[in-house]
């Protein structure tokens, strides 16, 4: 069985301000967002990961706004939610427990960002059995400073990290392939 797990995709990390640095791909959430809706209409399994940051400066700082879940994914009821402190989806949480106790095999993995949390939790998952698609349109990353103090654009930090997950740890696909595969095995 297939589930979706989002990770991070809270209201923080479009605080760009708070990084200091730029963001690319501003649509990430809208194609989680896409993501969420279809498989609800499916009836698949969702999983929403939160980031709880320990630094009282962060946007994702409990009782913060930023800490909400971004409007596009906002969580039902029915739909567990994952707490977590650290950069892995499995550290911490039961969401390794949660996932076997339901026999799901295959994770669709979105949400931000590719470079901390994503990066972390997809090659988790691999290690941890999983089958893991990493949708490529909807995560994203911010620009970084380098050992060397050099800027490395957000772009390439993005493609770089795809290019890192890409067959030893994930299938890589965009957002409307991924939809249009759901659609092919109803």
């Amino acid at each position: 069985m297939t589930a979706l797990v989002l990770i991070d995709v809270q209201k923080g990390l479009q605080e760009t301000s708070f990084y200091g640095t730029e963001r690319n791909n501003m649509d990430a959430e809208i194609n989680c967002g896409k993501l969420v809706q279809s498989f609800r209409k499916k009836q698949l399994p969702i999983f929403h990961v939160k980031h709880n940051s320990t630094n009282i400066d962060s946007p994702l700082y409990p009782n913060k706004i930023g800490n909400d879940f971004h409007p596009e994914v906002r969580p039902l009821i029915s739909e567990p939610v994952f707490e977590k402190n650290v950069n892995s989806a499995f550290i911490g949480t039961n969401l390794e427990t949660s996932l076997k106790a339901k026999n799901i095999t295959d994770l669709v993995i979105a949400g931000l960002t590719i470079e901390h949390c994503i990066s972390t939790s997809v090659r988790m998952a691999s290690n941890l059995g999983f089958h893991v698609i990493l949708v490529s349109d909807a995560t994203a990353a911010f620009d970084k400073i380098g050992y060397d103090g050099n800027i490395y654009s957000a772009e390439m930090i993005f493609h770089s990290e795809l290019a890192n997950l890409k067959d030893e740890f994930a299938t890589i696909m965009d957002t409307d392939t991924l939809l249009d595969e759901l659609e092919l095995n109803k």
